[in-house]
């Protein structure tokens, strides 16, 4: 994809993404998240009825006088990102692929948070972290974040999500809104996962198309893993095959859901031929 291409893309992106942040998405994403944190503000008197845990012992030995500490709720968050650009996020059999449907979920989710003027970072992640751009404000930041989204070309083929929190886990000291967003086809991910959560508000996005789930009844097809190169005949309208092909994802779509529960994170489940605005909406009103 040449420069003007990509450039093209990414202002359709913006236009159809911003109007979406601006109109439905930006007071539901703040009402989401505020208050997740508490910052200093300052010393004042103690009136009747304050806490006496927030009392301020030094200031109160200093003029032999009550006084309280006075917290008030963060105003600026941070959104980091966590995109999954492994070779299954390319695959895609409806309206759009995975990698697409996730580069307008972070699009989307990128223009509401600086419209409450928060910083937003991203991890592009395959069997390892593939890149990293930290966090910041603005426009041209976000419009960066999506040029990159649309034309970033990873080195790797796998998926490792437990290697990915880890790194997160190590870079990033303050608490952050995450979303980490992917098929989650890769191994376990548990502890990393509960880590990340006690530090950071995570919220998971399982991207996954009609096929991951059902196989069409075309007869015999040669199936291949993107990931590994691994290639299988399979009779596709065997009942016994489909069955057995439709259990195996609901069972990987349990394992998602218990482990993001037992991390008390969020996981919400979209299908590339779904609209997201309502999976987002609900999301939302619902946290």
């Amino acid at each position: 994809m040449d420069t003007a291409e990509i450039l093209k893309r990414v202002r359709r992106l913006e236009i159809k993404t911003r109007g979406l942040s601006n109109h439905i998405f930006s007071g539901e994403y703040h009402s989401a998240f505020k208050g997740r944190g508490m910052s200093f503000s300052e010393v004042r008197e103690y009136q009747f009825g304050d806490d006496i845990r927030s009392i301020d012992w030094n200031v109160t030995a200093r003029f032999n006088h009550p006084f309280v500490k006075v917290f008030e709720e963060e105003r600026e968050l941070t959104l980091m990102l966590m995109v999954d650009v492994s070779e299954s996020s390319v695959f895609g059999t409806s309206k759009q692929n995975k990698r697409n449907m996730i580069t307008e979920l972070c699009a989307v989710l990128a223009f509401s948070a600086i419209n409450n003027n928060d910083k937003v970072g991203v991890i592009f992640f395959s069997d390892g972290v593939e890149k990293y751009i930290p966090p910041k404000k603005g426009k041209s930041h976000i419009l960066f974040i999506i040029r990159e989204l649309i034309s970033f070309e990873p080195k790797r083929k796998g998926t490792n999500i437990k290697e990915t929190l880890r790194f997160f886990n190590n870079a990033t000291k303050k608490r952050s809104i995450v979303f980490l967003m992917s098929d989650f086809l890769t191994g376990s991910y548990q502890d990393a996962l509960n880590i990340a959560s006690k530090r950071h508000d995570m919220v998971g996005i399982h991207v996954y198309d009609q096929r991951d789930k059902e196989l069409p009844s075309v007869g015999l097809i040669q199936m291949n893993d993107l990931e590994t190169g691994e290639r299988q005949w399979v009779d596709s309208s065997d009942k016994q095959v489909q069955q057995y092909y439709t259990q195996q994802f609901n069972q990987h779509v349990q394992y998602c859901r218990n482990s993001f529960k037992k991390s008390g994170a969020d996981l919400i489940s979209i299908r590339t031929d779904e609209d997201y605005v309502k999976a987002l909406q609900n999301f939302f009103v619902n946290r």
